[in-house]
């Protein structure tokens, strides 16, 4: 058997540990002995190392060999030895005289029945029956306790609980390997664990202190890696350097990209060189179910593989790098909207850090064009798996790289024919002008995903206005999917009243081009809009399903789910919640099959708000499971967290529980933080609101008012882009704003207050009846009311007026009921 392993990772130790534990078993009962050989330098110094550990060296020779004057035979006074016996010989540290080593193991073990070997070594003996064991870094929490046991040796009283996360971080850094670990506990003799840990980034030069039992070259670590080093052939060590390009590993057809040079490396000669390494246990192989087989290199290795590669100054390994990770960019944003959706996200999550590196390298040198591809390709991706504080600070770093594209004096965009992704390297200028463009877009929505941040920003309006003026319908790409991303443009510029027309323009320009993943976006994206718009359920549904249609013929996963969900909010606003929780639950199976971080929680909290009208229990439980599984600092988390967190206080409220209503509104304080600075005034008015009818419905008429007159001034006083937004969600809060005051008309028996609110009943029309079941039931309970306040054919009478009263009437009537 032998013991494979990177240089210091234990495997003396653990053979001679093996080898106690078996004799005390009575497996050999002739002994268990070590020979080491990391002192040795020539091979033919072997067998006499292997004799001497025998004891044999001190043996009188056969009389008859010592008369005769003839040299002793190490080897054959080995086999002379062990032939009869039962005995495990140990032969340690073999990597250096791997030959000498391998040709002695392999006679003894024909001419010895009852020997058996155990070599550590770097690399396999390659020996008839060898079973090969590689070793492994430490478990976390077996090298936790070594460092535990050695630091405890070096500094009294040392214990990790002291400070559990630094000593965990030593570990991880330090990759489990033993010798590394026993080097750190020596340095904590003078440094706490937690200046230990930030200080491992230089870790050559910080373990230099071993015990002076150990040989020399296992007093430092630098020495370990550079015994290893040394035992490469020069072509070894050109694709170990170079490899160090890498980050998260890589397959052997990027190596070969990145490896192969014509002076010292040819491409075919690439996989058997990395082969060796991972035979002499500097680099680690792993199988990838969904893909090709993945190497990579430990931390330590990876730290002084780069430090040589800087020594060889080859700038052209990076290059080739930047350019392989450039072109799976791009070949996957090519196919994200297709049959292989699925497997391409894949990829780029395997690859996400070599893309990271691949562009902090692009970034580093200037190079724009390489930059734009790899963000732009990459921007779907990470909006998908929720990197989006990462993919705004790549949006502004690559945007810094170049000029304003939407600047005055900015060069007018010419038509272009295809997606960006299908241009040529290098970019001509009107193709670089536009993937300037479309990077400055992104930004802008990012920050709006990102929390909002934008909306009331006077520079992202200013922005957006341009970006709506820039798109014109002569241009083809203002019909490509993230161009079409300009309807959130439309909203923080102000230009709410011409969503409706800018959407009719991209589904029309959308046919018009012959774009179908295109089209598919903007009819679902139409969709949605229009589900929030009164008296658009029925175009909703058209836009949804047709999107579906498209999506499931293109096998766009992705594209199927948002559609389902947008199917599924028409069900549920025309009044239909169990016909929308089918389509929920396979639009999260889609989200789940994509791990699409983003959308899965916002509809599972929808799903768990349909079942309600059919199994309360059934959907509260699904809505509390969603929340439990978010975080509250996320950004992403922020939106399911504020809606399911509204729906269960309205549920509690619905059922009577004032109090458990009023905690879950308690909870949304947690979200406010992660809603953007412009947002809180419309945040804390929409809760005001939500609160006051809770506390209303409870019986306190009083602080309810309060809390009304709170929540209407802060929307009153938001001011700038998030104007509309705040205009927005008046429409929504209005409901809760007449469900207080109708209880305030009953308790007071006004029937002129009565009148008013059937006013505002029928300001409100067609929207009032198109929410969610709770929302119905809302709406029913304050209708009824009325009813019996008025009689049915004066609230008619009232509801009818109110129809025609136009919406800054009806908003400021409200506000006067208020006070």
């Amino acid at each position: 058997m032998t013991l494979t392993g990177p240089g210091g990772s234990g495997k003396t130790r653990l053979s001679v540990e093996a080898g106690r534990r078996a004799q005390s078993a009575g497996c050999w009962p002739d002994g268990t002995w070590l020979a080491e050989l990391a002192p040795l330098e020539s091979p033919s110094a072997v067998p006499g190392a292997v004799l001497s550990a025998l004891g044999l060296r001190g043996t009188v020779l056969h009389l008859a060999d010592a008369a005769e004057g003839r040299p002793e035979d190490p080897l054959r006074r080995i086999i002379e030895h062990c032939g009869p016996g039962r005995m495990l010989l140990i032969l340690d540290n073999c990597e250096h005289l791997i030959q000498a080593a391998a040709e002695l193991a392999d006679q003894l073990l024909t001419e010895c029945p009852g020997l058996t070997i155990l070599a550590t070594s770097r690399e396999p003996l390659g020996v008839p029956g060898e079973v090969v064991l590689p070793v492994e870094p430490l478990p976390d929490s077996t090298a936790l306790r070594l460092l535990a046991e050695r630091g405890a040796a070096a500094r009294t009283g040392f214990d990790p609980a002291d400070d559990p996360a630094a000593c965990a971080e030593i570990c991880r850094r330090l990759d489990g390997l033993p010798l590394a670990i026993e080097l750190a506990a020596a340095r904590l003799r003078s440094m706490a664990p937690a200046q230990l840990a930030t200080r491992l980034d230089g870790r050559f030069a910080l373990l230099t202190s071993g015990s002076r039992t150990l040989l020399p070259r296992q007093q430092t670590l630098r020495a370990v890696v550079d015994w290893s080093w040394e035992l490469l052939d020069a072509r070894e060590r050109a694709v170990l350097r170079r490899l160090s390009v890498f980050a998260g590993g890589w397959t052997l057809e990027d190596a070969a990209q990145v490896c192969a040079d014509a002076v010292d490396v040819r491409a075919e000669d690439v996989a058997d060189l990395v082969f060796s390494l991972v035979d002499k246990s500097l680099l680690v192989a792993g199988l990838d179910q969904d893909g090709p087989p993945r190497y990579w290199m430990l931390e330590t290795i990876h730290e002084y593989a780069a430090e040589r590669l800087a020594e060889a100054v080859e700038p052209e390994v990076a290059l080739r790098h930047l350019a392989c990770f450039r072109e799976v960019v791009r070949t996957a944003e090519l196919h994200q909207h297709g049959a292989r959706q699925v497997h391409w996200l894949g990829v780029l999550e395997r690859e996400k850090d070599n893309v990271r590196a691949a562009l902090r390298r692009a970034v580093d040198i200037g190079a724009e064009s390489d930059a734009l591809v790899l963000t732009l390709g990459m921007s779907w991706f990470w909006a998908l798996r929720d990197y989006r504080e990462e993919s705004r600070r790549w949006f502004e770093a690559v945007a810094a790289l170049g000029p304003d594209p939407y600047a005055d004096d900015a060069p007018a965009p010419q038509p272009l024919d295809r997606r960006l992704p299908e241009y040529p390297l290098p970019m001509s200028e009107p193709v670089l002008q536009e993937a300037r463009r479309q990077l400055r877009l992104l930004l802008l929505v990012s920050k709006f995903d990102g929390g909002m941040d934008v909306i009331g920003d006077e520079d992202g309006a200013e922005l957006a206005e341009r970006v709506l003026r820039l798109y014109t319908p002569d241009l083809p790409q203002s019909y490509t999917i993230t161009p079409l991303l300009r309807i959130f443009a439309a909203f923080l510029s102000g230009w709410v009243d011409r969503m409706e027309e800018l959407m009719d323009d991209a589904v029309a320009g959308c046919r018009r081009y012959g774009r179908d993943t295109a089209l598919a976006f903007s009819l679902q994206l139409r969709a949605k809009l229009s589900n929030d718009r009164v008296g658009g359920q029925a175009q909703a549904e058209r836009d949804s399903t047709e999107a579906l249609e498209i999506y499931t013929r293109l096998e766009d996963v992705w594209g199927m789910a948002e559609a389902l969900g947008a199917l599924a909010e028409t069900a549920s606003h025309g009044g239909d919640p169990a016909a929308a929780a089918p389509f929920y639950r396979r639009a999260i199976e889609l989200a789940d099959q994509l791990g699409a971080t983003q959308d899965a929680p916002v509809l599972r909290v929808r799903l768990g708000e349909a079942l309600l009208a059919t199994d309360e229990a059934a959907g509260e439980k699904m809505i509390i499971e969603a929340l439990a599984g978010l975080r509250p600092g996320s950004i992403a988390s922020a939106g399911p967290l504020f809606y399911g967190h509204m729906v269960l206080a309205a549920l509690y409220s619905d059922r009577g529980d004032f109090a458990d209503a009023e905690r879950q509104l308690d909870r949304l304080d947690e979200v406010n933080g992660h809603l953007g600075p412009a947002v809180p005034g419309v945040f804390h008015g929409m809760l005001a609101c939500a609160r006051g009818l809770v506390v209303a419905r409870g019986g306190d008429l009083p602080r309810a008012l309060e809390y009304l007159r709170q929540g209407r001034s802060r929307l009153r006083a938001v001011s700038g882009s998030a104007t509309v937004f705040a205009q927005h969600v008046t429409m929504m809060t209005m409901p809760l704003a007449i469900g207080v005051l109708v209880l305030l008309a009953e308790r007071e028996a006004d029937p002129e207050l009565s009148r008013r609110l059937a006013l505002l009943f029928g300001a409100h029309g067609g929207q009032m009846v198109n929410g969610s079941y709770l929302q119905q039931r809302e709406h029913d309970r304050s209708r009824d009311m009325l009813v019996a306040q008025l009689g049915e054919p004066e609230y008619q009478r009232a509801y009818a007026e109110g129809g025609d009263l136009p919406w800054e009437e009806a908003v400021a009537l409200l506000d006067g009921l208020v006070g």
